[in-house]
Order: C-alpha cells, then sequence, then structure tokens
C-alpha cells in the first residue's frame, strides 16, 4: 500500500507545480480554461501514473489477463471467433514482440492513463485536482481492475470534444471503436442524446427518479434485464452476487453534483459546456443508486465516473473567493479519508510488482 501513497503523493506534486507555473490561455467553448498546465510537470505526473498501474502483477482481474495472455496464442481465427475483437487483434500484435504478460498489462496502462490525462490537461479548471480524486475516489485503482472496459472508457474520454461540439457522427464512430475492446460501450450510443442538452432540468428529476423506482422494484427490473441478455456475452451477470455498492460511495459521488447544482448559474457562466459533464455525471449517480441492489450496475460508471472528475475540478471556483482555499483543502482531506477507508479498510489493497522497487 505504500507505494500507493507515494504515488498520490507524487502525481499530486507534479500537477500541482504543473498549474502554478502555467500559462494563460484565452478561453473558448471548445477549450473553457483560462490557463494552461506546465506540459513537462503534467507529462511527470502521467509517466508515475502509466508505470504504477503498468508495472503491477496483481490487483483484480489483473491476474486472468496475465493467465489469458500467457496460455493463449492469439490467431486471427481468435480474434475473429473472440468477444471482443480489438482487445485479441491489440492482444495479437503484442504477442510479436514479446510473450510476457506484463507487455499487455504495461500497454493497456499505457494507453488508458494517458488518453485520461490528455483530456483532464484541456478540460479541468485544477488540474491537481482532477488527478487527486481520480486516485483517491477509487478510479485509478478500477483501472487496474476492469482493464478491457477502462480501457474502452478511455477511448470514449478522449473524444469529449465531439460531445461539445455536437458531432455525434464522429462520436458514435468512436464507440464503436471502444465497442471492439467492451461491447457495453455501446450504451454510450443512445446516451449521447441524453446528455446534450441543459441540465437540472424535468429529464433530471426523472432519470433520478427511475433510479429509485428500480431500486424498489429490483426484483422485476433484474429478472426483464438479464433474461433479455441471457444469450449474450453479459449473460453470465445474472450470478453476480457480491452483494450492492455502500452508501458512503453513493454520498461520495453526489456530493459534487449537489455543489454543481447549488453553484449552476455560475457554473455555466465560467465553464459554458459544464451541462453536459453535469449530465453525465447525473448518469453516473444513477447507475450507483441502481448498483445499491447488485454491485455490477456499478460497472456502467466506469463511463461516466471520468467526466465527473472536470465537474470536481470546477467546483472551488464556485464558491466566494474567500471560500476557495477552505473548500480546496477540505476536498482534499475528505477525499484521503474516504481513499484510506476504501484501500485499506474496505478492500486491503496489497499492490505487488515484479520490479522490486515498487515493494515496499
Amino acid at each position: 500500500m505504500s507505494i500507493l501513497y507515494a504515488n498520490l503523493a507524487l502525481v499530486f506534486s507534479f500537477s500541482l507545480f504543473a498549474r502554478y507555473i502555467s500559462l494563460p490561455a484565452p478561453p473558448s467553448l471548445a477549450d473553457p480554461v483560462p490557463v494552461k498546465p506546465n506540459k513537462l510537470f503534467a507529462f511527470g505526473a502521467m509517466v508515475i501514473l502509466v508505470l504504477i498501474s503498468g508495472l503491477r502483477r496483481n490487483i483484480g482481474d489483473t491476474y486472468y489477463y496475465r493467465h489469458a495472455y500467457e496460455t493463449t496464442t492469439f490467431t486471427w481465427e481468435i480474434v475473429w471467433e473472440g468477444k471482443d475483437m480489438g482487445f485479441g487483434l491489440l492482444q495479437m500484435l503484442l504477442q510479436e514482440i514479446s510473450r510476457d504478460p506484463q507487455i499487455l498489462i504495461f500497454t493497456t496502462a499505457l494507453i488508458t492513463n494517458v488518453l485520461i490525462l490528455i483530456i483532464l490537461y484541456k478540460y479541468s479548471r485544477m488540474f491537481e485536482l482532477a488527478l487527486y480524486v481520480y486516485i483517491t475516489g477509487g478510479l485509478f485503482l478500477v483501472s487496474m481492475n476492469g482493464i478491457r472496459q477502462f480501457l474502452a472508457a478511455a477511448i470514449i474520454f478522449a473524444a469529449t470534444k465531439f460531445i461539445i461540439d455536437g458531432s455525434w457522427k464522429k462520436f458514435t464512430l468512436v464507440v464503436l471503436l471502444a465497442s471492439t475492446f467492451h461491447q457495453s460501450a455501446l450504451i454510450l450510443i443512445p446516451i449521447y442524446f441524453l446528455i446534450r442538452r441543459k441540465a437540472w432540468t424535468k429529464t433530471t428529476a426523472w432519470l433520478l427518479a427511475l433510479a429509485v423506482v428500480i431500486v424498489i422494484g429490483y426484483e422485476q427490473f433484474s429478472d426483464l434485464l438479464f433474461s433479455s441478455i441471457s444469450n449474450t456475452q453479459y449473460g453470465g451477470y445474472s450470478e453476480f452476487s457480491e452483494g450492492g455498492a455502500s452508501i458512503l460511495r453513493i454520498a461520495v459521488t453526489a456530493a459534487p453534483l449537489i455543489l454543481a447544482y447549488l453553484g449552476r448559474d455560475k457554473l455555466r457562466e465560467i465553464f459554458p459546456s459544464s451541462d453536459y459533464f453535469v449530465n453525465l455525471g447525473l448518469l453516473n449517480l444513477v447507475f450507483m443508486i441502481i448498483s445499491l441492489q447488485n454491485w455490477i450496475f456499478a460497472r456502467f460508471t466506469i463511463y461516466f465516473g471520468l467526466y465527473q472528475l472536470i465537474i470536481m475540478a470546477w467546483i472551488v471556483k464556485l464558491f466566494h473567493e474567500k471560500d476557495q482555499k477552505f473548500i480546496y483543502y477540505a476536498i482534499l482531506v475528505l477525499y484521503f479519508i474516504y481513499f484510506y477507508y476504501e484501500h485499506v479498510i474496505s478492500l486491503n489493497i496489497d499492490y505487488r510488482s515484479d520490479f522490486d522497487f515498487l515493494n515496499f
């Protein structure tokens, strides 16, 4: 666990320095941040994230991906017959370089974290806060567990500009690419039309009400859902029985949205395209509420949680200047407490690597 503390400290420090020696930039709808963090320090933060994630040999389903890579020779036949052709093709190409499974773990960590960091760099008002919450809020840990799905989410996250610009055709093409790594990514195609509207409307109320209704009538809802996907690659999810999400996780998900609602007018003023990110954050909360009954639904939050990082990066600026420092430090303290609870008390994470300098 010590390496994860070191990761948090180093990434936060590099990204903080990146913002402190940033350069002014004229904000626009496509690029609303008035300052650009220093690229060298931002690159340093990215390198640390990639190394920590890419050089691991455990956490979540990492072992199973390593084992499959070692024991399967990926050929064109296996790729075409596989359930996620893009991921199979990636493994086939990597096996031309090395049969060491570490190359798969490192490559997926590289692509995932680079794509995420590029978007956070472009749209985050407080770059270091976005990366801090990425780690302490648990998404960085999840990226080392649901490898294929998080890779698909990162690819879609890289298409954020298409959401802002209203380029649904380009966005759909990116989603189709991401779906070759995890088919559940296809859910983003219809959701695009749902989020491309003003936040905090009647649609918002209906979405939250729907989540509550599903929780109350979960037995009927789950029977209908799992019967409809029984003949797909996700049919096995009906056997998933690891309980539901915790109330604490839902509270952590809801907190930035509550603040965004209270400061919605100012948020639109300083971040004109914020409504799209808020809507995606609301969908994140909706799926998290539904996952109270079954944790498997929290898998969908992988696609939406990344956009909430950008909301967090603007939250401090919604307050009066005299209160901003207090809010900033409050976020750091509260998220660190949550980080400790989730990683140490709840999950008891034990990071391991084949590289000795990371095992401390």
